[in-house]
């Protein structure tokens, strides 16, 4: 997997678009040294910040700044490395790339530093993989969950398992190699006992990287109803702001309104829909389509109801079309006016949830509700990013497990089924990873990291 000395150098500006007070533009590869002399005139000290000017070619002077110096392999990406500090004009930064690209240098694709650090062995694939998580954290819970798969936490436990497993399959197959012998290995060797704890750790993983999805991508919850049954009503009172317009006048929300929001460090993409209603207004059929259309994508649908009428007729058909395995939680709101207390009742293993979204009685409610719903434990400890690629691999791993523990009769067949599990969970750090899935994962990064 080493991949010691790339062939090209390469080039970025590593700090986010736009003007800021301080820009870096990072360099990478064997030319680093060159492009440190072309531009500075010499090279710094290793490691050492150094106060230098930014030159041009002809030596007319682009701008002063610190200048650090990262010899191979001591560096991110295991390469000669070469940071250039500058002010954060967006002009001077791409005069400043310009002149490394004009040293040799060629402009870097999107993750690919972070793509040669894994290559190099500096980082594992989910390490790599909670470098764009830590960027792109929408909450604080996320960003230390993040940190936690950054330091090798995740990796660590996922090494641990695999170690187990790479121990077993190695016993089991060295009972193959003596099959004369009267001695029953599978039993002397506690292999049933062996897997069952293996199955007991996967599933302790398995948890917490479910935790980690949660963190990392959030939840789809779509508010659907009768128009004027207060949902966007409640979408404001969730967000804590005024995101969508309310008027007593049916028909006031056309259109999908969207809005990102937090609960215990959950993001929720909340989805305000239109209400739905019979209507000739072509435009408010428009956006009725595009509220079916959001349940698609939805974990969660909040299904509003005015609580002194309750659920009727037209609430029945409703639930009739919304699609298989998305979650629903029944809100009675407007009980500000009904005169009822705000709780949560379970009825037919559904959520009703009693509030008002004008006041703001059960609103607290509801948001455990969802968290509940969910299966998100808030705890937050021991928690690491993880993405739906990780649970699909851990999923692997169970099921040849269970067609180890299934055939146990058989040596051979255990034996097979372990081979498959370890590749499964190797495939999470990258140790088995093919170059297609590697190019789908490091396209997604920014450029610069």
């Amino acid at each position: 997997m080493a991949n010691k000395s790339a062939i090209e150098t390469i080039a970025a500006i590593a700090t986010a678009p736009g003007a800021g007070g301080i820009g870096v533009v990072r360099v990478s590869g064997p030319l680093s040294s060159h492009i440190a002399e072309q531009v500075l005139g010499h090279l710094p000290s290793p490691r050492h910040a150094t106060y230098l000017p930014f030159l041009q070619a002809d030596g007319r002077l682009i701008d002063r700044g610190i200048a650090i110096y990262f010899p191979n392999p001591y560096s991110y990406t295991g390469e000669d490395v070469l940071e250039l500090q500058a002010h954060g004009g967006t002009a001077l930064m791409q005069l400043l790339l310009s002149r490394c690209i004009e040293c040799g240098a060629r402009h870097a694709e999107a993750g690919e530093f972070t793509k040669r650090a894994y290559l190099n062995e500096k980082i594992d694939l989910a390490q790599a993989e909670a470098v764009a998580d830590l960027i792109n954290a929408a909450t604080e819970e996320a960003a230390r969950s993040a940190v936690r798969s950054l330091s090798g936490e995740f990796s660590q436990v996922i090494q641990t398992l695999l170690q187990q497993l790479i121990d077993l399959r190695m016993y089991v197959e060295a009972c193959l190699d003596f099959p004369e012998e009267d001695i029953d290995f599978i039993t002397q060797g506690h292999v049933l006992e062996k897997l069952q704890a293996n199955q007991a750790s996967l599933k302790a993983i398995f948890r917490q990287a479910e935790q980690g999805l949660l963190l990392r991508e959030g939840i789809n919850v779509v508010l659907i109803g009768q128009p004027n049954v207060g949902k966007s009503s409640l979408l404001n009172a969730l967000s804590g702001e005024e995101v969508a317009i309310v008027t007593p006048i049916a028909g006031t929300t056309r259109d999908t309104i969207k809005s990102a929001i937090q609960i215990q460090g959950v993001p929720l993409h909340m989805i305000d829909t239109a209400g739905l209603r019979n209507t000739e207004d072509a435009v408010e059929q428009f956006g009725i389509a595009r509220t079916w259309k959001a349940m698609e994508t939805a974990h969660v649908a909040l299904l509003l109801v005015d609580s002194a009428h309750g659920i009727g007729p037209f609430e029945a058909e409703i639930l009739q079309r919304i699609p298989a395995g998305v979650q629903k939680v029944w809100v009675h709101n407007k009980i500000d006016v009904s005169r009822e207390t705000s709780r949560v009742e379970l009825l037919e293993k559904e959520s009703h949830v009693f509030l008002s979204a004008k006041t703001g009685m059960g609103i607290d409610h509801l948001k455990k509700t969802l968290l509940q719903i969910v299966g998100y434990q808030p705890s937050g400890e021991g928690v690491f990013m993880a993405r739906a690629r990780h649970l699909q691999a851990l999923q692997r791993v169970d099921t040849h497990l269970h067609c180890a523990l299934a055939n146990m009769h058989a040596a051979e067949l255990i034996a097979e089924e372990l081979r498959y599990a370890q590749e499964a969970l190797s495939s999470i750090t990258g140790e088995f990873t093919p170059d297609d899935l590697l190019g789908e994962i490091f396209s997604r990064f920014c450029i610069g990291k």
